[in-house]
């Protein structure tokens, strides 16, 4: 074993999205001494099994939709065959294979070094790191330390032969289309590889604890994806759960479960679990730091992403700020760089984690920012609290020979106060997730009804209902 030492101002364990853009700010702009720390391959969750290979599957579902609505618009098309999983499976694998090329680049032009290897500490300033593929272990000592080295998917413990079944990491992976796949989970991960599943042509089941889909989201929201993915021809199956997985040759799998209608058995060709994350922090051996967590092992930060050692900060799934969003990571790996380095013109930089806007891409899209009708309603009272809702058919699905194909959109408003303020928006419908960018902005800064109203419509846009509401 060939054992080194490292001196560092900066030392980032995690190379994704959100470690990333903190070591490369604080190298490129402020000339900070950095090095990253990354086990796996750069870009983490994000680049490799989240964000962007999952963006570019739901782009494959929506053109599938697009064909289908094609002969509305007086085109006659004949598909000589069926969704090719194969041909954009290598596309998409070639598509991530680049990104990690291009994120090591950028490493490289902004000066920042990079191990990669497993990082564990020796003690609350040193860091040991295992180089992958060699006996190198490197010693860093650091007068800043980031952990930012997000989550992963988990698995249930209490189900027998769960082992049998994927994560969203594990769809990215999957050589062929599957014909008959079980979805158990009702978060965002479930929602939308359903969504894209379902449109590709696989007989798509969604097995979900309770009645609804997106618990933290808008009941609006709730209320009418469950509508649309019913009659699109998605199985839910509410009030479920999960008792074995058992393999019955031929790549296929029988799961026992309960649901709302009883105990029953089903064979799928994929079962695949998104029950929620499980955060990468097992493996720093965090005890010898004294670094404190929360009740659901996750770094106790403050709104300065410090932990309660002075030189340890944290941000992303490993902290317990409570967004699990890969652009949330960036913008506090961003403001913490500024902080730490930027001298005193930067030294209350840190993200502020209200109003943050979010997007479901599930089919139809949503978009949410702000507070849900119940949260506001609690939060401000009753009397104080206005909403706005509207429902109606996008443009679109105006020449369409059967209107019962047309996908509804529906937007609230939610306003507080004698002003009106702005407190929450919910979109959902196609487009939402361009649409939310630009009010996002808005309600950023503190808009009113009335500041809505007065901006002029864009027409015939869905997004002019937002600013026509009464």
């Amino acid at each position: 074993m060939v054992l080194t030492t490292k001196d560092c101002d900066y030392l980032v364990i995690g190379g994704g999205s959100g470690g990333l853009a903190s070591a490369r700010r604080a190298s490129k702009l402020y000339g900070a001494k950095t090095i990253i720390v990354e086990a796996k391959r750069l870009g983490g969750t994000c680049v490799n099994v989240g964000c962007v290979p999952k963006k570019v599957t739901w782009h494959a579902a929506s053109i599938r939709e697009t064909l289908k609505d094609a002969k509305n618009y007086g085109f006659s098309l004949e598909e000589t065959k069926s969704f090719d999983w194969q041909s954009f499976v290598a596309k998409r694998s070639a598509l991530v294979k680049r990104l990690n090329t291009i994120h090591e680049e950028h490493l490289k032009e902004d000066e920042v070094e990079y191990l990669h290897g497993v990082a564990s500490f020796k003690d609350s300033q040193t860091v040991e790191v295992t180089l992958e593929g060699s006996l190198t272990r490197v010693l860093v000592k650091a007068k800043h330390i980031l952990i930012a080295v997000g989550g992963r998917p988990s698995i249930p413990g209490d189900v027998e032969g769960s082992e049998l079944g994927i994560t969203s990491d594990g769809f990215f992976e999957l050589e062929r289309q599957p014909r008959k796949v079980a979805i158990v989970g009702a978060g965002y991960i479930a929602v939308e590889l359903a969504g894209m599943f379902n449109a590709l042509g696989t007989e798509t089941h969604m097995f979900i604890r309770h009645d609804r889909f997106l618990r933290t989201f808008d009941p609006m929201i709730q209320e009418q994806l469950m509508a649309e993915y019913q009659r699109h021809g998605i199985v839910v199956h509410k009030q479920s759960s999960q008792a074995k997985v058992e393999d019955i040759g031929s790549g296929w799998k029988r799961l026992h479960y309960k649901d709302q209608d009883g105990e029953a058995a089903d064979d799928f060709d994929c079962i695949l679990w998104a029950i929620g994350r499980t955060t990468e922090l097992g493996r720093l051996s965090l005890d010898v730091t004294n670094v404190k967590l929360d009740g659901k092992s996750r770094i106790k930060t403050d709104k300065y992403q410090n932990t309660n050692i002075e030189h340890i900060k944290a941000i992303g799934d490993g902290c317990d700020r409570g967004f699990e969003l890969t652009p949330v990571a960036i913008a506090a790996g961003r403001r913490l760089a500024d902080r730490l380095f930027g001298g005193d013109a930067q030294i209350d930089a840190h993200l502020e984690y209200d109003s943050i806007p979010s997007v479901v891409f599930s089919h139809p899209e949503i978009g949410s920012i702000g507070l849900t009708e119940p949260a506001a309603r609690k939060q401000y009272g009753d009397s104080n609290i206005k909403v706005y809702n509207t429902k109606f058919n996008s443009l679109y699905y105006s020449v369409f020979d059967d209107r019962e194909d047309a996908v509804p959109c529906s937007y609230k408003l939610i306003c507080a106060g004698q002003d009106q303020k702005v407190v929450g928006l919910h979109i959902i419908g196609p487009g939402s997730s361009e649409m939310l960018q630009g009010f996002g902005v808005a309600i950023k800064m503190g808009a009113t009804k009335a500041d809505f109203d007065r901006c002029v419509a864009i027409h015939p846009t869905n997004a002019e209902e937002l600013v026509t509401l009464k």
